[in-house]
């Protein structure tokens, strides 16, 4: 092995197996077109937002209201995070547990595509569009 591929082996491995590698990342869960057009996924994730009416609590444009900004939230927490405290609530701090919620259940992934790409800055404005030709 030359020494420039040994010294390589050094600063990508680490990374690689730290998860910071930009190849190693899974990919935007969400697809959008002009800051609010967005893939069926994402459209469903919009549509739970809605049927849950989650606005009440963290607003229109999920910047917050008696509940947290989600814009903010969602730079942190992870998705395992995000579907934990969906499922079970946050009692003590007023969050209501959607474990119940058929709805909400079925479309968690579709919920979290929607506000990430909120909260990522790619999807710009809330109410949402679907894409021309499905995405």
């Amino acid at each position: 092995m030359t020494r420039v591929a040994r010294g390589l082996m050094f600063i990508v491995l680490p990374l690689a197996l730290a998860g910071g590698s930009a190849w190693a990342q899974d990919p935007a869960p969400y697809k959008v077109v002009d800051g609010y057009k967005v893939d069926p996924v994402t459209m469903t994730g919009f549509r739970t937002w809605r049927a849950a009416a989650c606005d009440r609590c963290h607003g229109a444009n999920q910047e917050g209201l008696v509940g947290p900004s989600l814009l903010t939230s969602l730079k942190t927490l992870t998705k395992d995070e995000f579907v934990k405290v969906v499922r079970e609530g946050r009692q003590d701090k007023g969050m209501v547990a959607f474990a119940d919620n058929k709805t909400v259940m079925d479309n968690l992934d579709a919920l979290y595509a929607y506000l990430k790409g909120r909260s990522d800055g790619a999807i710009t404005r809330a109410r949402v569009e679907p894409m021309a030709g499905g995405g």
